[in-house]
C-alpha cells in the first residue's frame, strides 16, 4: 500500500462524523471476516475498497450509499475458504497448453465499449465480485502426472490497464497466476482468456456479468437475463461440466488429419500480433449482401476471404483452407461456460477462385457438410481417441510430440481463421451503455491473418489480427465489402513494429 493512498485514505476518515466512521469500522471488520487471503493480497483487496470509497466520494456519492453498493456479502465465502477443488481438462483443451512452449497460447479476446470512459477503482471491485461466480475461471494451469490440469486459486484477481499488445501470452508458470485477464482503455474493456477455461460462448457470459456487475456498481440496476448471471448466485454443476461426454461416440473418426495449405506471402512479422484492425459494419447492411449472394454471414465472409487471401500469395498452385470454429452447443443443448466447441476446414483449389459469386455456394454445401452435427460428432471421436491413446503416458514424455503436432501442422493446414460469435444479445438494462462489441484472436504460428466476427446491436464487427505488414489481405476485404454496398469503418492498431 503506498504511502500516498494510505494518507489519501486517513485524512478522507478524519473528515467523517463519529457516525460514518463507526459505519466504515464495521464494513471493515466484516471485511476481515470473510477474506482469509494470504497478508498482501489481503491488504491490496482492503485497498481495492478504499480506492473505491474515495472515488464513489469524489462522484458525490453519500458514503452510506457507497458501503451499500460495494457490500461485503458479494465477497461470499469465495476468499474465505481455502482451495480444495480442481478441474479436469476436456478432451479438446488437453491439447492447448502445450503450444506455450512456442512462444504462443490460445488466447482470445473479447471487448465491450461502453458509453463513458472506465472508471477503473469500480472495474477492480466488479471483477473482484464477479469471479466467484465462475469457479472454472478462478483457476490457475498446473502440471499433473499424465495431463494439466485446473487448480482453483484463491488469491485477488487484478485488472490491467492497457499496455501491450493484444492476446500476448498469459504467464502461467507461478503458482496461482490467472488464467485469463481483464484490460481496460477508455471506454473498452477487455478479457483475454487462455482457451482452456473457456470458448467464445462463456467468455461471452463473462464479460456481461462484469459489465452488468460494474454497472450495478456505478448505480445503474441490471437486470439478470440475455445471459448474464447474478454475481451472488450459485453454480450450478451444469455450467463446469465437460460436456464434450454428450456426444456420442461414432463409428468413424475423422478432421485432423489434412495436407498443408496455401499461406499468404506477406514476411512473417517479430512482434504477433504486429497489428490489429476493427471493421465496422452496418448490420443489416451486411445482411443485405450476403442475401444478394443468397448466403449465410458466415459463407459471404468466408467468399471474401479466400479471394483476400488468393490476393495475398505469390503461390499459384495448392488449396487454400479456411479454419471454423464449430459451437457445439447448436447441437448438443448445454449450459456449460467451458470449452465446447470443435471446427471445421473449407477448403478450394486456387485455380478455382475467380470471385465471389463464382465460389460462394461451394463454400455453403462445404460449411454445411462439414460444420454438420455428424461431422463434428466425428471430429469429438477422433480427439477422445488421440487423448485416450496418450491417457497413460507421462507429461514430460508425450509433450515434446504434440507441441510438435500442435505447433506446426495444426497451422500448415490452414491459411487463415474465421470465428463467428454470433449476435450478443445484452440485457435491457445494458444496451443503453455499450456502443459495440469485438472479438480478437491470437495469432497462428504460420498464418498471417486471423479474423473473428461479433454482432451487437446494429453493429458488427470484423476483427484482423495481423501477421504481417503486408496489407494486401485487408485492403482487398475492404474493397470487396464496399463494392457490395457494406462500408466498414475501419479502427484498430498502427504497426507494433517499424
Amino acid at each position: 500500500m503506498s504511502k500516498e493512498h494510505k494518507t489519501t485514505f486517513e485524512s478522507y476518515r478524519l473528515s467523517l462524523s463519529a457516525a460514518e466512521d463507526e459505519a466504515l469500522t464495521h464494513f471493515f471488520t466484516e471485511y476481515d471476516h470473510h477474506n482469509f487471503l494470504k497478508a498482501s493480497d489481503k491488504a491490496l483487496m482492503r485497498r481495492d475498497f478504499e480506492n473505491a470509497i474515495l472515488k464513489y466520494i469524489s462522484l458525490g456519492v453519500p458514503l452510506e450509499t457507497a458501503l451499500k453498493r460495494l457490500g461485503i456479502e458479494h465477497l461470499g465465502g469465495f476468499y474465505a475458504r481455502p482451495s480444495l477443488r480442481w478441474f479436469a481438462l476436456d478432451s479438446a483443451a488437453k491439447i492447448y497448453p502445450f503450444s506455450m512452449a512456442h512462444g504462443r497460447m490460445a488466447v482470445f479476446r473479447l471487448s465491450v465499449y461502453l458509453t463513458e470512459e472506465v472508471v477503473p477503482e469500480i472495474l477492480q471491485m466488479a471483477l473482484t465480485f464477479t469471479i466467484k461466480r465462475f469457479p472454472s475461471f478462478a483457476t490457475t494451469v498446473k502440471k499433473g502426472f499424465f495431463w494439466h490440469y485446473l487448480d482453483t486459486a484463491k488469491r485477488r484477481y487484478s485488472l490491467e490497464k492497457e499496455a501491450s499488445i493484444p492476446c500476448r501470452p498469459l504467464i502461467i508458470a507461478r503458482s496461482g497466476s490467472q488464467s485469463f485477464r481483464v484490460i481496460y482503455y477508455q471506454n473498452r474493456v477487455s478479457v483475454e482468456f487462455f482457451h482452456v477455461l473457456t470458448d467464445g460462448f462463456g467468455g461471452t457470459v463473462f464479460l456481461k456479468t462484469l459489465i452488468a456487475e460494474y454497472l450495478r456498481l456505478l448505480g445503474i440496476e441490471i437486470s439478470q437475463d440475455s445471459g448474464t448471471f447474478d454475481i451472488d448466485g450459485v453454480p450450478s454443476p451444469r455450467e463446469i461440466s465437460n460436456e464434450f461426454s454428450l456426444v456420442p461416440k461414432t463409428k468413424n473418426a475423422s478432421g485432423f488429419v489434412d495436407k498443408p495449405a496455401v499461406q499468404m506471402s506477406g514476411r512473417l512479422s517479430r512482434y504477433k500480433p504486429c497489428r490489429v484492425l476493427h471493421f465496422n459494419m452496418d448490420a443489416d447492411a451486411l445482411k443485405l449482401a450476403a442475401k444478394k449472394h443468397s448466403a449465410t454471414i458466415t459463407s459471404y465472409l468466408l467468399a471474401l476471404i479466400f479471394v483476400a487471401v488468393k490476393s495475398a500469395t505469390d503461390e499459384t498452385k495448392g488449396s487454400i483452407n479456411i479454419q471454423v470454429p464449430v459451437n457445439m452447443r447448436k447441437f448438443y443443448p448445454s449450459d456449460t461456460l467451458r470449452n465446447f466447441s470443435m471446427y471445421c476446414g473449407i477448403r478450394l483449389p486456387l485455380r478455382e477462385i475467380a470471385d465471389v459469386q463464382s465460389i460462394i455456394k461451394d463454400i455453403s454445401d462445404q460449411l454445411t457438410q462439414k460444420a454438420s452435427r455428424d461431422a463434428m460428432s466425428e471430429m469429438v471421436t477422433a480427439t477422445r481417441r488421440i487423448v485416450s491413446a496418450l491417457r497413460h503416458i507421462p507429461l514430460i514424455i508425450k509433450t515434446p510430440v504434440i507441441k510438435l503436432v500442435n505447433g506446426l501442422l495444426s497451422d500448415r493446414i490452414f491459411s487463415s481463421t474465421l470465428s463467428n460469435l454470433g449476435v450478443v444479445s445484452l440485457p435491457s438494462g445494458l444496451i443503453n451503455h455499450v456502443v459495440h462489441m469485438d472479438a480478437v484472436m491470437s495469432p497462428a504460428v504460420m498464418n498471417r491473418t486471423s479474423c473473428a466476427i461479433v454482432t451487437c446491436g446494429n453493429t458488427t464487427t470484423l476483427s484482423i489480427t495481423k501477421a504481417t505488414a503486408d496489407p494486401s489481405f485487408e485492403e482487398k476485404l475492404y474493397a470487396l465489402l464496399f463494392a457490395d454496398a457494406v462500408s466498414p469503418s475501419v479502427e484498430g492498431s498502427a504497426l507494433y513494429e517499424d
